[in-house]
């Protein structure tokens, strides 16, 4: 079915659109003559708003826009130019490099939870996702609860179980929203430092956090998008390859919007000889490897793991790291230093670490690149809640695997303390049959949009010892999700005790492995504090 937008505008909310907006009557569309402040601020707002993205700006951020100036004409005829100077390098030249200079924000509405991981694919680009702890999925714009029904299903018989099954699980996930909250309020009474705001936001992300695996792999969202040129022809060249309709719908959509903007960067996307023959690459590797798989590994069953495995890591890396530490410091060449490394005690090994981290005030304090020469790599089964938050992280390598009921699912104890169990795993039961009905059908592809979030997905990290340290240390805060916290304490757990690097696990000091009732109380009562502060 033909994607729509969120809003209908009056006439005089299109003409205050128009100037910033590259269309107001399609669920992707790109900002343009804005200043760099108020569309990060923009994004930012989006991400923990129900608002659409041109909603927003009306009601937020219009006037303060026509206060400051910013009108439709900036930097028009300066851009015209810089077109035709891109296209000139492109064509005569074939500079790719030229093409992360320029870049553009681009909203992406409607979309589901399986696109949304095909657009956050590419490394070299930055991502906002309207998060479902903030937003409750419980509006019915046109009377619909907010899932995408691929037009693979639509064309096939299971169009109406698709509806069922899903319309039941988004039934079960708002009926259940209320009682949630209660069952945490009783559980969880409001302290006397607390305001009614700071308690009802805690109880809320609370209560959405513990349901959120009801709702379905097609369940919508929207998506805020920063990248360059390059980095956006790189996404639609690989959105255009893509199996799914729904993923090839929204890079036709993408290329027109940026085709408005900045033309120059994306003109080779749509010419045979250049995007086309990209797009048959891939494709036809894609088919060539799932042929090798079926014929190498039909019949091999997965054997049972832990939630967290490392997989493969350098034993000699945490010694490694010590010799790169005293590189800079010395005029001595490296393997020399390697050497010297080995040589030393493990006292002496960690005293050098612990000078190189230095004093660490908090976590966005990192060492150096020395942390970049180990690496570790793990193989994460854990619910498809917490594979989309620890999924955007872009300085590692990641990949996963098709979404199914294979691997069970997780059940927050919540569940059955507040008597939600029956239904929850009633939910969990229809995704597992309607699944199994797409995939009997040959409906492979389109079979996961059917899949709870709070089933299992297998997937793998590889990082080095500096990302880990970024990763592990913002993932275990205390008001991350208990999901992915309890990933990444493992991560931790395992760089010390699996791989012996003590030392690099005790640099990142800002690994929390406390156990939090409550996820977001001292994050919201740090932040009213805050306001309190500015008036």
């Amino acid at each position: 079915m033909p994607a729509q937008t969120q809003d209908t505008f009056t006439p005089d909310e299109v003409r205050a659109l128009e100037p910033y907006f590259t269309n107001t009557d399609r669920p992707v569309f790109a900002l343009r003559n804005l200043p760099e402040t108020v569309k990060g601020a923009l994004f930012s707002r989006y991400s923990r708003s129900a608002k659409s993205l041109r909603r927003l700006f009306l009601d937020e951020f219009l006037g303060d826009v026509q206060e400051g100036g910013a009108g439709a004409a900036t930097g028009t005829a300066g851009s015209e130019r810089a077109d035709r100077l891109y296209a000139k390098v492109f064509n005569e030249y074939g500079d790719d490099s030229v093409a992360q200079l320029g870049g553009a924000h681009v909203a992406c509405e409607g979309v589901s939870n399986i696109l949304t991981k095909v657009l956050e694919w590419g490394r070299l680009m930055a991502y906002l996702e309207q998060s479902t702890r903030y937003v409750p999925y419980t509006a019915k714009p046109g009377g619909r609860w907010k899932y995408h029904v691929p037009a693979e299903v639509m064309r096939s018989p299971f169009a109406g179980a698709f509806t069922s099954a899903l319309d039941f699980a988004f039934e079960t996930y708002a009926k259940w929203i209320p009682a949630m909250e209660d069952h945490f309020r009783s559980k969880y009474p409001k302290a006397a430092e607390d305001s009614d705001a700071v308690y009802r936001s805690v109880i809320r992300a609370k209560a959405l956090d513990t349901l959120r695996g009801l709702l379905p792999a097609a369940t919508t969202s929207n998506l805020g998008l920063y990248g360059t040129g390059q980095a956006y022809e790189a996404l639609i060249l690989r959105m255009r390859a893509h199996p799914l309709e729904e993923v090839r719908a929204y890079a036709d959509m993408l290329l027109h919007e940026l085709r408005q903007i900045m033309p120059a960067f994306v003109a080779r996307i749509p010419q045979p000889d250049r995007g086309g023959r990209w797009v048959q690459y891939f494709e036809q590797a894609r088919e060539a490897t799932r042929a090798a798989v079926n014929e190498r590994l039909a019949g091999v069953e997965p054997e049972p793991r832990d939630e967290v495995t490392l997989t493969e890591f350098d034993p000699e890396g945490e010694i490694k790291v010590v010799a790169s530490a005293l590189y800079s410091a010395t005029n001595l060449p490296d393997d020399q230093l390697l050497a010297v490394a080995r040589q030393m005690s493990g006292d002496d090994r960690a005293a050098v670490l612990r000078a190189y981290v230095g004093e660490r005030a908090n976590r966005r304090h990192k060492p150096g690149r020395a942390f970049e020469r180990t690496r570790y790599r793990f193989d994460v089964l854990t619910d498809y809640g917490a594979f989309r938050d620890l999924q955007r992280h872009r300085l590692l390598t990641l990949e996963w695997q098709p979404l199914s009921p294979e691997h069970g699912f997780v059940e927050p104890a919540a569940i059955q303390e507040a008597g939600a169990q029956q239904e929850f795993r009633e939910v969990m039961e229809r995704s597992a049959e309607l699944h199994a009905q797409l995939m009997q059908a040959g409906l492979t592809e389109v079979a996961p949009y059917a899949v709870a979030m709070a089933y299992r997905v297998r997937f793998y990290m590889d990082m080095n010892a500096r990302e880990a340290m970024h990763v592990i240390e913002l993932r275990t805060a205390p008001q991350g999700h208990p999901a992915y916290r309890r990933v990444c304490q493992a991560m931790h757990r395992a760089i010390a005790e699996v791989a012996g690097h003590r030392a690099i696990a005790d640099a990142m000091r800002f690994a929390d492995h406390s156990h939090v009732e409550l996820e977001r109380l001292q994050q919201e009562r740090a932040m009213e504090k805050k306001r309190s502060a500015r008036g």
